[in-house]
């Protein structure tokens, strides 16, 4: 037996808690009643009525990021890339990192036929992948210090702020309207930023003021690292916890709450580092702390390594995220799992070289707690990470149902939140349409065969 599996322990021992709240939550918080009211063109009762409904798709939003999209060595690779992600998410991460959308001031990479940057598509691009099948984008990270472009560093604060101003607006004319959710600031408890804007203290407030102004209408987030997200002390002084607490009585509107979750440790590491973030109390718990500010909470970063391309750590690797999964969409104030680099091998936290990734074909020496983290491999076939997860959203989590209607033409039936294909059968006739089962829905609906 692999070794590795005692990563999964604690699982194990609370097995209880995790099975109750996995089993009780997902029923309770994905799924609700529908009423049904079939009726012909002229308003009378249909009763015997049969309605078949078949879910299409997730209210829950399922995503990645699409860093690689057409970044690919070759077009067989690219095609594959867009299938599976297609395929299983509804949700996708954009990049709109400040460096590499404008690198140079004044000529920003909007445009499908910008210049290329490896990992950073240009949003227009991305947005046309995104229309084309029917994924909802997100936007990654508006106000983001450490990634802000060379030209800006050394600039006082003053123009720092002018310039972000300009930035937000941009944005805002060209995407308010195509992106809803806006992801506004973004690991700010590093030591040091880029510019002197970050070392001031209203930045984070000062920046969500400036996105109600320019994204009034969008779901303003905050987003914040692994380890100040799920490894403090899970109270209200911890890091993360306060300075939202801080910026929302001063009056910043977050929307939001982002929580990454990235294993980046080595392999000997592996089980020692993880004894936080792979405890299913520790995280429920977390979930229940930071749902205290009455706001839904975002898995914004996966990274869960497979460590090597044997059958076994890929095994391993489906294990932990099938279990992690099933208890962040068991809780009621989750609202998105986005899992990040769907291929293993492009990418690389500290070192990032693409021409030295392809050259050496996946070579994974570099750093393989990154380099094995994605969903499919580097010659891009599924690994059983994204089987599973493919699995979780499209036959376990997923709703086929069937009912007849009584004599006042009336039926009913649950089913986890999502968009519905309808089928009605009655007196010969067949009709068929749509309905959308939503939490916050009132899910009556009248149907017309």
């Amino acid at each position: 037996m692999n070794e590795r599996r005692k990563i999964l322990n604690l699982f194990e021992e609370h097995s209880d808690f995790y099975n109750g709240k996995v089993s009780t939550g997902i029923e309770k918080n994905r799924k609700g009643n529908a009423m049904l009211s079939v009726t012909d063109s002229e308003g009378n009762a249909v009763p015997s009525a049969r309605v078949k409904l078949s879910q299409r798709s997730h209210e829950f939003r399922f995503g990645a990021n699409l860093f690689m999209l057409d970044e690919l060595e070759t077009p067989e690779k690219n095609d594959a890339y867009k299938k599976y992600f297609s395929d299983v998410f509804n949700m996708a991460t954009l990049p709109f990192y400040w460096d590499t959308l404008e690198p140079e001031k004044g000529k920003p990479r909007y445009p499908s036929d910008s210049p290329k940057v490896y990992r950073r598509p240009s949003p227009d691009l991305c947005l046309e992948f995104c229309k084309e099948h029917g994924i909802e984008p997100r936007e990654h990270a508006l106000a983001y210090d450490h990634f802000f472009p060379d030209w800006l560093c050394g600039a006082s604060v003053d123009e720092v702020k002018s310039e972000l101003e300009r930035r937000y607006r941009e944005i805002s004319e060209r995407y308010a309207d195509k992106i809803p959710t806006i992801e506004v600031t973004n690991e700010m408890a590093w030591e040091k930023g880029r510019t002197a804007f970050y070392d001031e203290p209203d930045f984070v407030e000062w920046c969500f003021r400036l996105a109600e102004k320019y994204f009034p209408n969008n779901q303003l987030v905050i987003n914040e690292t692994t380890s100040h997200a799920w490894k403090d002390r899970c109270r209200v002084t911890d890091k993360y916890y306060s300075y939202i607490e801080a910026n929302m009585l001063k009056g910043a509107r977050i929307d939001a709450v982002g929580m990454q979750y990235h294993l980046f440790y080595k392999r000997e590491d592996e089980y020692e580092k993880t004894r936080l973030t792979l405890d299913p109390v520790n995280l429920y718990k977390h979930m229940d702390l930071y749902s205290n500010f009455g706001k839904p909470l975002q898995i914004t970063e996966i990274t869960v390594p497979a460590y090597s391309w044997e059958s076994e750590d890929e095994e391993i690797q489906a294990e932990v995220i099938e279990k992690l999964y099933s208890l962040w969409f068991s809780h009621p104030n989750v609202e998105q799992i986005i899992y990040w680099n769907l291929v293993d091998g492009y990418a690389h936290v500290w070192d990032p070289d693409p021409d030295k990734i392809r050259e050496t074909q996946g070579d994974m020496t570099l750093g393989e707690n990154y380099y094995y983290g994605g969903l499919l491999r580097f010659d891009l076939s599924p690994k059983p990470a994204y089987e599973k997860i493919k699995e979780l959203t499209q036959r376990v989590w997923h709703t086929e149902a069937e009912a007849i209607t009584d004599e006042k033409g009336g039926a009913s039936f649950r089913g986890f939140f999502g968009d519905y294909d309808v089928e009605i059968e009655a007196n010969g006739k067949t009709v068929k349409t749509q309905l959308s089962l939503s939490k916050n829905g009132e899910n009556s609906f009248a149907l017309t065969v």
